[in-house]
This record gives C-alpha cells, sequence and structure tokens, in this order.
C-alpha cells in the first residue's frame, strides 16, 4: 500500500508539472532574439486568442524552458513557432513587418 501511495503521488506531480512550468498570468518568457531584439512570448496573449498549452507543448515545443535552440530560418521553415504564424493560421513570421510583433528592442 505504501509503495502505492508513492507511485501515485509521484504520478500526480509529474502531471501537473507542467502547469507549475507554464507561463503565468501577467508574465511573459524572453528569448535572445539576436539583432532583432528579444523574444517576448506572452502565455496569457495566446490563450486569450483561444489557444490551450497543450497544443503547442508538447507536440511542437517541449514544456522546459531551454531545452531547445531555434532560429527564425526554422521558423520560416514551417517549424516551431512558424507551425501557426505561416500566414494562414495566424501573421506570417518572414514577412519584414511583423518583425517587432515578436521581437523587442
Amino acid at each position: 500500500m505504501k509503495v502505492l501511495t508513492v507511485l501515485l503521488t509521484l504520478a500526480i506531480a509529474v502531471v501537473f508539472i507542467g502547469s507549475a512550468m507554464a507561463v503565468p498570468p501577467g508574465k511573459t518568457v524572453e528569448y535572445p532574439g539576436g539583432d532583432a531584439g528579444k523574444v517576448v512570448f506572452d502565455g496569457k496573449f495566446h490563450t486569450d486568442k483561444g489557444l490551450k498549452c497543450i497544443e503547442c507543448h508538447t507536440k511542437i515545443f517541449p514544456m522546459k524552458k531551454g531545452t531547445i535552440t531555434f532560429k527564425m530560418a526554422d521558423i520560416n521553415e514551417g517549424k516551431f513557432c512558424g507551425v501557426c504564424h505561416n500566414g494562414t493560421k495566424s501573421f506570417k513570421a518572414s514577412v519584414p513587418e511583423n518583425c517587432v510583433k515578436c521581437h523587442k528592442k
């Protein structure tokens, strides 16, 4: 019984760890963006648009920050942010006028 309790506790912890690591309301996650300026991700902005975290995590992005590195070339090829920011589902990331939507100097 003791082993079952420990395993159940661990399982619950694993399930809820994603919520603990998610971007909470009012907070942002910043990534280096080179000469274009840092990239500021606001999870609340995306959820306000009707998206759920699970739509991108873990299908497109891992849950833990810092586990991948990606470049604009990846996004422009339809990877990572480019899965949605392709000009069909959302604004096209490769259009120069759209740079300021993500990059902040």
